[in-house]
């Protein structure tokens, strides 16, 4: 089967950062289905394992933790699923990603595809759509139909994870929906996803808040640069207030003793927790992305695909990499067919 993968890590500029190679078919047994990947997304963990995890010594490694595709075959403990079925899913971090024509997976983090969308559209959903939802609901505590008379700020909001989040906090809860963008393009798209009010995040977030009229935020996403924006989230945020995050501060960069004298509380969010550590529920995974589902084919949620780049290729995926890494990207970044 064709791959794109990788044997040293190197620039995205590099031919050899990214590779066309051929790989054995793999078989599926136990929990595991056998899916034919018909479209992708790239996300910022593609670029950061790429830069910072080598294969083993003459070994290659197959990105891609975003992915629609049509159940090829199943092992012989599969409950959920049948051959023929479309589904989609984010996969695990410690398993061969969707950069292949076929790639096996746990029923377990898979969901159904929304009957509405074509492949290239679901790919973009499935890894940012569990982020945000387990970012919210899990991490910040916000029920359900909940929020009302308290307000979330989105740091990053046009990004991928972002652009879920506002869709599912403006659609889901009562929340206030505060979301930051630096761009006419990315203000406009944020506003379109529901956000209630759009304030520059190269500006300080305090004052941007205080010129509009709004009260200071209960809870506040962080989705990048956290660790440039620290010290304006805690003079922001209300006291008792919380910050979630998903990206990677350098070292000493949270001074979590500056959370202490507003009794901030501080949740981190990494959508791969339930499948490298083989969660007991695991499994939520899956219903949450058939959720999704329901609520896209309802037109509660809509993709989030920002650029379709073209077939799944290494030329293709070198781009895609190098945008991702560029850090203004709007939406999703999504390639199609082999």
């Amino acid at each position: 089967m064709k791959a794109i993968a990788y044997a040293h890590s190197l620039p995205i500029t590099d031919p050899l950062a990214l590779q066309d190679i051929e790989r054995p078919a793999p078989t599926a047994h136990g929990h595991d289905l056998l899916v034919e990947v018909r479209a992708i997304a790239v996300n910022p963990v593609d670029t950061k394992i790429r830069r910072f995890v080598a294969p083993e010594a003459g070994e290659w490694k197959v990105l891609g933790w975003d992915a629609a595709g049509v159940v090829q075959a199943v092992g012989d403990k599969v409950s959920r699923f049948k051959v023929g079925d479309r589904v989609w899913y984010a996969g695990a971090l410690d398993r061969p990603g969707s950069n292949a024509e076929l790639q096996l997976v746990d029923e377990h983090l898979v969901g159904a595809m929304p009957a509405r969308l074509d492949f290239a559209a679901a790919a973009a959903m499935p890894l940012t759509t569990l982020t945000a939802w387990e970012l919210l609901f899990d991490r910040l505590g916000v029920p359900q139909g909940g929020g009302q008379g308290q307000s979330l700020m989105v740091i990053g909001a046009a990004g991928g994870v972002g652009s879920m989040l506002v869709q599912l906090a403006r659609q889901l809860t009562q929340l206030q929906v505060i979301a930051t963008a630096s761009r006419p393009e990315t203000e406009a798209w944020v506003r379109e996803l529901g956000a209630h009010h759009v304030v520059n995040h190269r500006r300080p977030l305090a004052e941007e808040v205080q010129r509009l009229g709004l009260a200071a935020p209960a809870l506040v996403a962080s989705l990048t640069e956290t660790g440039a924006h620290f010290a304006q989230i805690v003079e922001l945020l209300a006291p008792q207030g919380k910050l979630a995050l998903i990206d990677d501060p350098a070292p000493g960069q949270l001074d979590v003793l500056a959370l202490k004298r507003k009794s901030l509380s501080l949740h981190w969010e990494l959508m791969f927790t339930r499948s490298l550590y083989n969660t007991a529920d695991k499994g939520k995974q899956g219903e949450l992305l058939s959720e999704a589902a329901r609520l896209v084919d309802s037109g509660t949620l809509r993709s989030t695909l920002g650029e379709h780049l073209g077939r799944i290729n290494a030329s293709n995926l070198r781009r895609a990499h190098a945008l991702q890494e560029s850090g203004t990207v709007r939406g999703k970044l999504v390639l199609e067919g082999f």
